[in-house]
């Protein structure tokens, strides 16, 4: 039984029918809405302690997960909210201190009292103490594309030659702010959206030597790369990436030629969940085949089912770093993030 409000009702409605049409321009724009949504539900909704709270958003959570369930972004959202609303009951409990002390204190709280906190209890300036927390993990998703960016001049160097795979905002700003390198940049097309196209076009106009290909062309072209930088959709718990559709073919021209595979991505697209298979429901999604295949040639393929994946899934092992609005990490040590974004307790 839902018990929002209804002016906060017809905000969820409004995004989830957006979220439907995927009227958001990328991953920060649904990211922030999400955000922005759930803080809304949080101030607007009636409730009393911490419990009540953390029902009620994974109720609306689970809601907003299933009408895009490909956007993991959104289930991640709902999960960092979760947290907040544990370490701030938490810290708001034990007493405020000292900011390198919470995360130490919170472990000696859960320890004390059996392994969970009775969320029931009523504490006061809970709310507020939430919704500040909220505005600093806003802040951490608008500046994490140029926190990213500035790292750039730790990996990329002069007449250096990298290779990269469609568009993606957050690798855009990372190669324009490596601009002052003399490098050369070979973009791989990413047929059949062609956005490897448009990434082409901005980069070339920022001064960049761009060259651009068809994905066809990347183990043939694989051979001269020093780097290959790409953006994802998302990283997957065991450190492995969901990235558009021709992402494995360069991981695994890059492995053969032993050329590091790096990845720009920041926190909000770190995800709690695996990948048992890269067929199971809500991983990828299928985008028309006339993309594929003109109608004018359906005479001659009438009988034929034709599948057009928007996304591919590529394994840990050939990946080589993780450079996020933190620093750069290895795959292996993406374990230890989970831990500090999300609760053990995950499942909404």
């Amino acid at each position: 039984m839902r018990c929002l409000e209804k002016e906060t009702e017809e905000s969820v409605e409004f995004f989830t029918n957006n979220l439907k049409q995927r009227k958001f321009d990328g991953s920060v724009q649904l990211v922030l809405n999400t955000v922005q949504l759930l803080r809304r539900i949080i101030s607007q909704t009636k409730w009393t302690n911490a419990r009540e709270l953390m029902d009620i958003i994974r109720q609306e959570g689970k809601i907003l997960m299933e009408t895009a369930p490909s956007e993991t972004v959104v289930g991640n959202m709902t999960r960092r909210i979760l947290k907040i609303i544990r370490d701030e009951y938490g810290s708001t409990k034990k007493g405020k201190q000292d900011e390198a002390d919470v995360q130490e204190s919170l472990q000696k709280i859960l320890l004390a009292e059996g392994g969970e906190l009775d969320y029931a209890k009523i504490v006061p300036n809970l709310k507020s103490d939430i919704m500040d927390s909220i505005a600093e993990l806003i802040t951490e998703i608008e500046t994490s594309e140029v926190d990213i960016a500035a790292q750039a001049s730790e990996h990329i160097h002069s007449n250096e030659t990298i290779m990269t795979i469609g568009h993606s905002k957050t690798v855009e700003a990372f190669l324009k702010n490596a601009a002052k390198s003399n490098y050369h940049l070979i973009v791989a097309e990413c047929a059949p959206f062609y956005h490897g196209r448009k990434m082409a076009a901005s980069l070339a106009e920022c001064g960049i030597q761009v060259t651009l290909i068809a994905d066809s062309s990347i183990f043939a072209m694989m051979a001269q790369v020093n780097k290959v930088i790409i953006g994802t959709h998302s990283v997957m718990a065991n450190g492995g990436l969901k990235g558009v559709c021709g992402t494995y073919t360069m991981a695994l021209a890059a492995k053969h030629y032993s050329v590091p595979l790096i990845v720009c991505a920041p926190m909000f697209k770190l995800c709690p969940q695996f990948v048992c298979s890269i067929d199971q429901d809500g991983f990828n999604q299928f985008a028309s085949p006339v993309q594929v295949i003109s109608s004018s040639e359906g005479q001659l393929i009438s009988s034929a089912e034709i599948f057009n994946p928007v996304y591919d899934y590529v394994p840990p092992e050939l990946v080589t770093l993780f450079i996020s609005n933190s620093g750069g990490h290895a795959p292996s040590y993406i374990y230890r993030l989970l831990s500090e974004f999300y609760h053990p307790d995950v499942d909404l």
